[in-house]
């Protein structure tokens, strides 16, 4: 991550791209790393946002253009999990977007949301809104409680 870091604020779009595609990374640890080397909050906020929902924007388009069966074999699920995820997207419904930045579920669920055809518009302000406060939220504790 510290890597990631001393790319400054290109590093942090990359390690937010990165972190919210199928990837295991991490990104609050190159904003965290950043945020205490002085660079401007704001502008560390609205770029990793914008790389984080790139990255989902991303998950979106696989699961709007890849088949069900790639989709399946990526993630190695049956098909009754898949149902199953399938039924908890439509019981929560859009609104369960702007968690899409929680680690495990935001993934499968910006996937989710590409293959069920969520219009494009509501998927891009939903997850926006969840990833732009979660970083405003990390910024916040790492600058007033660190």
């Amino acid at each position: 991550m510290e890597g990631f870091a001393e790319l400054g604020v290109f590093g942090l779009f990359f390690s937010a791209f990165l972190a919210a595609t199928i990837l295991p990374l991490s990104s609050e640890v190159v904003l965290t790393i950043l945020l205490l080397n002085g660079l401007s909050a704001p502008t560390l906020i609205i770029v990793a946002t914008a790389g984080n929902v790139l990255g989902s924007l991303t998950n979106y388009a696989l699961g709007y253009w890849a088949s069900l069966g790639v989709v399946k074999r990526w993630f190695k699920i049956s098909e009754d999990e898949f149902l199953q995820a399938e039924q908890r997207f439509k019981k929560y419904g859009m609104l369960s977007l702007c968690f899409a930045w929680v680690p495990i579920i935001g993934d499968p669920l910006t996937i989710m949301a590409g293959i069920l055809r969520v219009p494009l518009l509501w998927f891009f302000l939903l997850v926006t809104l969840g990833k732009l406060l979660r970083y405003i939220f990390i910024s916040y504790i790492v600058l007033n409680v660190a």
